[in-house]
């Protein structure tokens, strides 16, 4: 259960009272089961989740604390055995038990994170008017190397794993770099298909596939391709995987500039005028 638990906005409704701004709304069951959140607005909800109110007084960030507190509690239920006789029963921390970096926590630490790089509205895309071109064209394309989990101690330098999530990093390893930073990874096993721009130097597992540019490539326009790549992935399977010598046969249609080259410009526009780009 994502977007803050709403699933709908509804017309105030006669002779039901809603739950003020500031309550706590906590599912019972069902896949979401105590996904908990602090409601922003006055709400209704269904009879599968609880409204939960502070008995004392509590700091927006010590509601969230508890929050947190109580979807930890998560594993301990299912299907067959949901919430809604054991919520009470939760054993939380008191009030003077919550740690001291709760309050001192910036509630306003991403506050403008949606904003665009530029105020330039968003481009239209025409894709009838794009350029195929092969990937050994626009890429040296070189194989991630496997590293041993006897050899994965514990270190700074980012592990690229076939991964659909967290920008394709496993974890943190001793090992030197076995690839360079501004560059492109794509899992052609596992999460086939899945690309992530490398800001870093990093080791590549040997279920990876490193794009290093033959052009001038900056973060938007790697996000721009690596949007494109992703939108590939319903080629591949577990048994069509998309291996090295596959992919440099690969096609892929980008826009194009007047001389038929990719539209660098045009690509780094396109993302720095979407909400978020700001984040990059």
């Amino acid at each position: 259960m994502g977007h803050n638990g709403i699933s709908a906005y509804v017309a105030p409704i006669d002779d039901l009272e809603s739950a003020p701004a500031g309550d706590i709304s906590c599912a019972l069951g069902g896949n979401g089961v105590l996904t908990t959140f602090i409601q922003e607005a006055e709400f209704y909800c269904g009879r599968d989740v609880a409204i939960l109110r502070p008995k004392v007084a509590l700091t927006k960030q010590q509601v969230l604390f508890y929050c947190l507190c109580i979807k930890s509690n998560r594993f301990r239920y299912n299907y067959g055995r949901q919430a809604n006789k054991t919520l009470p029963t939760l054993p939380v921390p008191t009030v003077d038990e919550i740690p001291l970096w709760v309050n001192a926590v910036d509630l306003n630490q991403i506050m403008g994170a949606d904003a665009g790089v530029s105020c330039t509205p968003t481009p239209p895309i025409a894709p009838d008017s794009w350029k195929p071109f092969r990937y050994d064209a626009l890429f040296d394309i070189k194989k991630g190397q496997r590293l041993t989990k006897s050899a994965m101690e514990e270190g700074e330098t980012p592990f690229i794993g076939a991964i659909d999530s967290g920008n394709g990093y496993r974890q943190y390893v001793s090992a030197a770099p076995n690839h360079e930073a501004g560059t492109i990874t794509v899992s052609y096993n596992g999460s086939v298909g899945e690309a992530f721009y490398q800001s870093a130097p990093f080791w590549a597992s040997d279920d990876i596939n490193v794009l290093y540019p033959k052009f001038d490539m900056n973060v938007y326009v790697a996000m721009f391709i690596c949007a494109l790549i992703r939108r590939e992935k319903f080629r591949f399977s577990y048994g069509r995987k998309w291996h090295l010598g596959r992919m440099k046969e690969s096609i892929i249609r980008l826009p194009v500039d007047a001389a038929g080259e990719p539209d660098l410009a045009f690509m780094e526009g396109y993302v720095k005028s979407l909400p978020y780009s700001k984040s990059i």
